[in-house]
């Protein structure tokens, strides 16, 4: 069983993305790019080396002209320009041109630094994400995204870089701790706030299986949650407007996430920061605590934590002015006028951040 969703920008095909549950038509896809004769680079970290490297090189293999692979430390404090800079390195000494190829084999992390090297080397060479890990699969890899950390800055610095192809076999999921399976459920949760009461339910009523991992049951929920992401890609591939509707829950989250040194799953922290906009959505009157109360029973449900002790609410607020969503001096912050229906706003005072901070907050 396998499904194919297209991204396209002005109504003309940009690149698939194709879910499957196997590595199976991986060769096929990548044929379909044109790489017979170029070098390809499979980009990895050292978790997903021992799982997949090998499988997945001697499938492209049969697909090009020359292929390597780079291979980094795994965890976000690697997710930076020096780790690029080897990056570089490699394909400027294997002699890559501009029709050469990354592979971007992996989480987040792999995806976000090999879509950004692919993005500035030569002014810009093609890649395919082939992402490991949920959150990977119904985030990061899609919609062209890239980036690394700078210092104590996440993704401050990337590029917009669409891929050529996403490629998502399903059954990686069975090799996640439970820890990792969890951060993904923060972005699929945070689609049905935002787009989709009806799918918000469903994650409630097939809880049981998601959290069972059934190959059918995620195909679908990755399915969902890749096309409400295409669709807001499309209207707004460069965050102009309504792209940034899929950042509710990271202006505060994001901050948690730093002031907590990155020990924190990213998918935990957009948990909290998605029940803080909410708590400030339901102080202006636009959803209920009954709202509240089954986000939280949501998220517990799915191993997502609902409080976090250390950083103070004065801590995080002050994190948040070096948001790079931020817009005139200002934070264009998601709410919800109800469950399935995001709006961005830029009036959200630090009075109700605090509050709303108090909530999660130990």
């Amino acid at each position: 069983m396998d499904r194919r969703l297209t991204v396209c920008r002005d109504h003309i095909p940009i690149y698939d993305i194709v879910l499957s549950g196997s590595f199976d038509e991986l060769a096929e896809e990548v044929k379909k790019l044109n790489v017979s004769g170029r070098r390809i680079c499979v980009v990895t970290d050292s978790n997903v080396a021992g799982l997949y490297l090998e499988q997945v090189t001697d499938i492209l293999r049969e697909c090009c002209g020359a292929l390597t692979s780079f291979v980094f430390p795994a965890g976000e404090e690697y997710k930076n320009l020096d780790t690029v800079r080897g990056l570089y390195r490699q394909l400027i000494l294997r002699q890559f041109d501009r029709k050469d190829m990354l592979v971007a084999l992996g989480g987040g992390v792999v995806g976000d630094l090999c879509g950004y090297a692919a993005a500035t080397y030569l002014r810009g060479i093609s890649f395919i994400q082939i992402p490991t890990t949920l959150l990977s699969q119904v985030d990061s890899s899609i919609g062209g995204k890239t980036g690394v950390d700078f210092e104590a800055y996440k993704n401050m610095v990337g590029a917009f870089h669409m891929p050529r192809l996403v490629y998502t076999n399903v059954n990686t999921l069975k090799t996640l701790s439970a820890e990792q399976y969890s951060s993904g459920m923060g972005e699929i949760i945070k689609h049905g706030l935002i787009r989709d009461q009806r799918y918000y339910q469903w994650l409630y009523e097939n809880r049981d299986r998601i959290l069972q991992r059934d190959e059918t049951v995620c195909m679908a929920m990755i399915g969902r949650s890749d096309e409400i992401k295409r669709q807001v890609v499309e209207n707004d591939p460069t965050e102009q407007g309504e792209r940034a509707l899929l950042n509710f829950g990271h202006t505060l989250g994001h901050a948690i996430e730093k002031l907590t040194d990155f020990t924190l799953p990213h998918g935990h922290c957009v948990g909290l920061g998605l029940l803080a906009a909410s708590e400030i959505s339901r102080g202006r009157g636009w959803i209920g605590r009954e709202d509240i109360d089954r986000l939280k029973a949501l998220l517990k449900w799915y191993g997502m934590p609902v409080s976090v002790s250390g950083p103070d609410a004065g801590a995080v607020l002050a994190a948040t002015k070096n948001d790079k969503k931020m817009d005139g001096g200002r934070i264009r912050f998601i709410l919800l006028r109800s469950i399935g229906d995001a709006v961005i706003d830029r009036t959200v005072t630090e009075e109700e951040m605090q509050e709303a901070l108090n909530t999660i907050l130990k």
